[in-house]
């Protein structure tokens, strides 16, 4: 067999004809900025994730960006969060000209540790922007508590986590605002980059909206500008094809738990193999399915030469990139974020993947430790 990490190209084929026949109907229809297609998927997407407003933008960095100058984060101004994330969650703060201060995180769910987090806040912090990493939501209501006794905002970064419940609610109803990315490869993915801002905020809508479109009251204003804003509008053709997309949605996001399901089902016996705790009040969408794993790296190699395709989300903790090496921070800092970039290996994760695919893929792990492949077990 060879299975890979994500295939959009099997998860997409039986949509592939409306999707050629949308980006047809946008060419002959010659409107690729903003217009009807933006609106719509706006107002769908707002719907599905039960947020009063969705603001499109170019990408999810940008999503975050704009979340972050529609809240009043400053240059000098500190944001705190966790360094077990792809980069740009923290290169959002950066960019702004905001200190990146980041908490470790709890080993069992992989998650941001509220009681790390309030030690952190001082007289600078203006915002904190939890992960709703791989798919499952962080504690919410502990850090909307902590943000609100101490009066700075609250930024949830949803990349990973469409359609995600928590306590029988959409995470885009909790916060200040949600940020969300559509690169090909998430749950609910474009044809390029894409991204999109939630909010019930009136005041925060119209700020967002602004700030993706150079500053302008409305797209039809085209000379008027209220704010110094940019370009990063959602563009036609992203917004028809997610428009085909999120009808499926729903669905896919079944089939993403009922493949987790299975591979639990399949591994549940395999001590040297742990998975995520998920807890019962919240939803976990499995934008990727992760698994604590002995010889971590032994194991990516042994299923490769099987023909199954791995990855390590994230091999290198923030804080010890390069990137970051003038915030100071050394190896040891954040032991649970460090010990968890040397466990965690992403198994392939996405709707169409099949029952005899995952009993191929566990198979070969059971056959790993059986065989004493693993030095450590």
């Amino acid at each position: 067999m060879n299975i890979q990490l994500n295939n959009i190209t099997k998860q997409d084929a039986s949509i592939k004809k409306e999707i050629l026949n949308k980006i047809e109907q946008i060419i002959d229809k010659g409107s690729f900025i903003l217009g009807e297609e933006v609106s719509f998927f706006e107002q769908s997407f707002a719907t599905i994730s039960k947020s009063k407003y969705a603001i499109g933008c170019s990408n999810g960095t940008d999503a975050l960006i704009i979340a972050l100058k529609t809240l009043g984060v400053q240059p000098g101004d500190e944001v705190i969060t966790v360094p077990n994330t792809f980069i740009a969650t923290a290169e959002a703060i950066g960019a702004i000209g905001a200190k990146v201060v980041f908490a470790d995180v709890d080993e069992t769910t992989m998650l941001m540790d509220y009681s790390i987090v309030e030690p952190k806040i001082n007289n600078k912090t203006k915002a904190i922007i939890p992960v709703h990493l791989y798919g499952q939501p962080v504690d919410i209501d502990e850090i909307i508590s902590i943000a609100d006794n101490n009066k700075i905002r609250v930024v949830f970064d949803c990349a990973q986590a469409h359609m995600a419940e928590y306590k029988g609610r959409s995470v885009s109803e909790y916060g200040d605002m949600c940020t969300y990315s559509f690169f090909p490869g998430k749950n609910l993915g474009a044809y390029g980059d894409a991204g999109c801002v939630t909010t019930n905020n009136e005041q925060f809508e119209l700020k967002a909206r602004q700030l993706t479109n150079h500053g302008r009251n409305t797209s039809q204003d085209k000379y008027r500008h209220a704010i110094e804003g940019f370009n990063s509008r959602l563009d036609s053709l992203q917004a028809g094809i997610l428009n085909v997309k999120l009808k499926h949605l729903n669905s896919w996001t079944k089939n993403r738990q009922l493949v987790a399901d299975i591979y639990k089902s399949y591994l549940n016996d395999i001590e040297e193999v742990q998975f995520p705790f998920v807890k019962e009040d919240r939803s976990h969408v499995y934008h990727l399915v992760v698994v604590k794993a002995d010889c971590r790296d032994e194991l990516a190699v042994y299923l490769k030469e099987n023909g199954v395709q791995t990855g390590i989300h994230y091999p290198i903790p923030l804080h010890l990139q390069p990137a970051y090496e003038y915030l100071n921070y050394k190896k040891g800092d954040f032991p649970v974020a460090e010990k968890l970039s040397s466990q965690i290996l992403s198994l392939p994760t996405y709707p169409s993947l099949t029952e005899k695919e995952i009993v191929y893929i566990t198979d070969k792990i059971k056959a790993f430790y059986r065989n004493n492949l693993c030095k450590a077990s």
